[in-house]
């Protein structure tokens, strides 16, 4: 076999009917109501940005987060989210002009509307609050309300703190403002991503169709996603906590899915058209083969993203919101819009070949990766060496993920931000220049009545617990009291979450106990996505295997999905590690390495990119299936399949990996870490699973890749959907039966190119 250039699936025109009716009839008005929907869109999502947090990563119903609340409520000073840093100069902190200066700034502070537990170094004269060099103190206060109302306050007061105050400077830091200036950075950052990504993925797709008119349908489709998310989140910011870091999602996965969707379904009806096709008459088939495959696609990336809603987190939950929202959309988007403007445009949708310089004086070819000959005889190759490929390609990928083994995972700190944020610069001053951070520790509530004998008592019992350095109070309120526990190791070690578990685990005899600070919200994250990783993959799992056996009627090739899309994921763990927790590359790519990976990021990876892959992955199985059904001919089908897609695929995969590129040129570390790692999992999936594994190992399983037993058979037959017009499931190569139009052709004979069911058809792009 020397290539591949087969018909398109339909059979000659077919009545236009039911959805492709409702779609097509009426184009204009359907494209003005996307008009008018889109701008009420603009105007709903308005400001969405603004009323999202920055945090999530604790779970809601943890004990670090009871303990937090309580000691939040009955002890505002126990928990400070905002700190001054007093810096004297050269002066001593004691110095009695500096020290009149801060009382004058303490009580500036104090008389702030929504400020409370206000107390500084010059009140308590506490070690923990003054620098060992003593020339810089601070002074802590808590700022009430959500992350959206401390935002707010912190943007109201900080101008006036900040800066030169009579002999000391004073900077402002402390988690809410580490958590507000990454959200403004992350809004920065996101333009700027979107202003890189635009124009180079324009360039892209005009490479890819040729045509500037077909070009621009893809990223139309992406906006009116981007746009209608956009709204979605605004309106569930008014019920639940949404992360600022799913518009990074939003923007990747509405540009990203739509330009996969709209290029599947451009493809296909510019296939028809080439084939003799009228315009309506395309535009049916198409939707009812390519438009079946899209929809199905985003049936199973809006499965993988759905997952991390059994996740307590915030963070996590909001990129389901802002995925499933995205998906939809841009599904709709391309199934009906895209649709009604091919309508309008018909021939018309090649027009404006910017590319016709690079062809002057030669023949007209087909568009760039329409033609398939060069990916056909690549999958014959691929075919022809199927062990050498199967057995290289699956140990190089299980080698790149190997750094994964040795992941720590931590907490997101104040070295997410640039170097130079003020924010963190403040809390490397206290890290680096103070003994004991005020909010590093740990801390311990205790709850019901008790005497100072019986405190007393506790104390002892704490400070005899292996890696406590010192117990500090107890404070007390009316029925509970707090102790301030310094661990000996680092804040988030391994040594300081035993003694979290070893601190709950301690009796209190007639007391309630529980445990908060960083350590403590970084078991119970931990515990609490350790619980629900299993539901989240079996969810995903599951689901993925029941739709790829919708499509395809075969056991055996959903079961090779999820594990080749698994595959393709090492290299993306792998390089999170290498890179972000072992800091290599961390120089050229503006970042500081903490040692660590934050717990909730490689659940969010997984989702995400294991929902992308399989999107190719239909893309590909949907085009091998309706060879197959047509022809019943295994090995022609999957050289059809790779033929068809490959140049699809391989381009969507990198149109994405720019999105994504753009995203990971953030600021902000785990923004970095989710655009470049996600990045990498996309082009692995499409140059080297789809293109090397998915070949080479069907070849190798033969045609008991599509065995099933015949109940599953008589199942598929009933519920199934292929993107094949009507061949029977199960049924290879019936269509029309031995002897008629639908026969398959003899082994290794490969159908003449430009012919459908025995008809000449005109060749072309």
């Amino acid at each position: 076999m020397s290539e591949v250039n087969g018909p398109p699936a339909s059979s000659g025109p077919q009545p236009v009917g039911g959805w492709t009716r409702f779609v097509t009839a009426r184009p204009r008005i359907a494209l003005l109501a996307a008009l008018v929907i889109t701008a009420l869109a603009v105007f709903a999502g308005s400001g969405v940005a603004d009323r999202m947090g920055s945090g999530g990563w604790q779970a809601p119903d943890a004990e670090s987060s009871y303990a937090t609340e309580a000691l939040e409520r009955e002890f505002p000073a126990s928990q400070p989210n905002l700190l001054l840093l007093v810096d004297s100069g050269t002066a001593s902190v004691d110095d009695p002009a500096v020290a009149a200066e801060a009382a004058r700034l303490t009580e500036r502070l104090a008389a702030e509307q929504d400020i409370s537990g206000v107390t500084s170094y010059w009140q308590t004269k506490a070690p923990a609050l003054r620098a060992e060099d003593g020339r810089e103190a601070l002074i802590a206060a808590r700022i009430g309300g959500d992350e959206t109302e401390a935002g707010e306050t912190l943007e109201r007061i900080a101008p006036a703190f900040a800066g030169q105050s009579g002999p000391v400077k004073v900077s402002v830091g402390g988690p809410v403002a580490v958590q507000h200036e990454m959200q403004t950075i992350i809004q920065e950052d996101l333009l700027r991503a979107e202003l890189i990504a635009l124009p180079v993925t324009l360039i892209l797709l005009v490479m890819v169709f040729g045509s500037a008119i077909a070009a621009m349908l893809p990223l139309l489709v992406g906006i009116v996603a981007i746009l209608g998310t956009n709204a979605v989140l605004r309106g569930l910011t008014e019920f639940t906590d949404v992360s600022v870091f799913a518009m990074n999602l939003t923007t990747a996965l509405g540009l990203g899915l739509a330009i996969d969707y709209a290029l599947f379904i451009v493809r296909r009806f510019r296939e028809e058209l080439d084939a003799g096709a009228d315009t309506r008459t395309a535009v049916g088939t198409t939707l009812r083969t390519a438009g079946r495959t899209v929809l199905f696609s985003a049936l199973t990336v809006a499965v993988s993203l759905s997952a991390m809603l059994v996740f307590p987190q915030y963070f996590l939950r909001s990129f389901a919101y802002a995925g499933i929202a995205v998906v939809l959309l841009a599904a709709a988007a391309a199934l009906i819009l895209l649709p009604a403007a091919l309508m309008l445009l018909g021939p018309r949708v090649n027009a404006l070949d910017l590319r016709r310089l690079l062809r002057r004086g030669k023949k007209k070819e087909a568009a760039a990766g329409e033609t398939g000959r060069g990916w056909a005889r690549f999958a014959e190759l691929v075919m022809r060496r199927a062990p050498v490929f199967a057995i290289v390609t699956t140990v190089g990928l299980v080698l790149l993920g190997l750094p994964f083994l040795g992941v720590k995972f931590g907490t997101a700190d104040d070295r997410q931000l640039p170097a130079g944020a003020e924010s963190r610069v403040v809390q490397e001053h206290i890290r680096d220049g103070f003994p004991g951070s005020p909010s590093g520790g740990l801390e311990m509530l205790v709850e019901g009545e008790g005497t100072p004998a019986a405190y007393a008592a506790l104390k002892d019992r704490i400070e005899k617990v292996p890696g406590v350095e010192r117990v500090e109070g107890p404070v007390t309120a009316d029925s509970a009291a707090y102790f301030s526990v310094l661990p000996e190791g680092e804040a988030v070690g391994e040594e300081t979450q035993q003694l979290v578990r070893d601190l709950r685990a301690m009796p209190a005899d007639s007391f309630d106990t529980s445990v908060t600070g960083t350590a403590a919200v970084l078991v119970d994250s931990k515990d609490a996505i350790g619980d629900r990783l299993p539901w989240a993959i079996g969810i995903i799992v599951v689901v993925t295997l029941l739709l790829v056996f919708l499509l395809t009627g075969s056991v055996l090739i959903p079961i090779q999905a999820v594990l080749l899309n698994a595959l393709s994921l090492t290299a993306m763990f792998g390089a999170v590690v290498w890179v972000f927790q072992d800091g290599n590359l961390s120089g050229i790519l503006a970042f500081t390495s903490t040692g660590d990976i934050e717990t909730t990021l490689p659940v969010l990876m997984f989702c995400v990119a294991f929902g992308l892959s399989m999107d190719y992955g239909v893309f590909l199985l949907s085009r091998i299936k309706e060879e197959y059904d047509r022809t019943g001919d295994h090995e022609r089908s999957v050289t059809f399949g790779l033929s068809r897609t490959g140049g699809l695929i391989t381009a969507a995969a990198v149109i994405l990996a720019v999105v994504m590129v753009a995203i990971g040129t953030s600021r902000v570390t785990n923004t970095k870490m989710l655009g470049l790692g996600i990045a990498l999992a996309v082009l692995m999936d499409a140059m080297v699973v789809r293109s090397l594994l998915v070949p080479a190992v069907m070849k190798l399983t033969g045609h008991a890749t599509w065995w099933a037993p015949k109940p599953l058979r008589a199942f598929h037959q009933k519920f199934g959907l292929s993107e094949g017009e009507s061949a029977p499931a199960g049924s290879p190569g019936t269509k029309g039966g031995p002897g008629g139009p639908g026969e398959p052709a003899a082994e290794g004979e490969i159908p003449e190119a430009g012919t459908r069911d025995g008809e000449k058809v005109t060749a072309g792009a």
